[in-house]
């Protein structure tokens, strides 16, 4: 039971001189659609170009991260004043603790303050 040897496959590229390689195997690979450009003559340039996914504002990128590492340094500092201020609280230490509350209010006003200097970049 010899089995008979197959031909040799011709070598494949995109864009073969060879008009039989450049077709679609849609018979074989029905899932397999022609998306690299030999199976739609209207198709010149497969993809998005140079530059694509590149931030076209730097300014506005620079600005919200500035705001962004400010706004995470204050909710740092809020949750270490919580902790003192409850421990001071605990302690019995009323005034330290009110001091502490305070300072947790004007924290938080100040990034409420950072989310209102730039409405367009909501």
């Amino acid at each position: 039971m010899s089995e008979t040897p197959l031909p040799p496959r011709p070598e494949y590229h995109p864009g073969s001189a060879e008009p039989r390689l450049n077709r679609p195997v849609r018979e074989r690979y029905p899932q397999i659609r022609s998306t690299s450009g030999y199976g739609d003559p209207r198709i010149r340039h497969t993809g998005p170009g140079p530059g694509a996914g590149t931030e076209q504002e730097p300014e506005r990128s620079s600005r919200l991260n500035a705001r962004l590492a400010l706004a995470l340094t204050v909710v740092i500092g809020q949750l270490w004043a919580l902790t003192v201020t409850v421990n001071e609280w605990m302690k019995g230490n009323t005034g330290t603790a009110w001091w502490g509350a305070g300072f947790l209010i004007l924290s938080f006003l100040a990034v409420i303050g950072l989310w209102l200097l730039d409405p367009k970049d909501r």
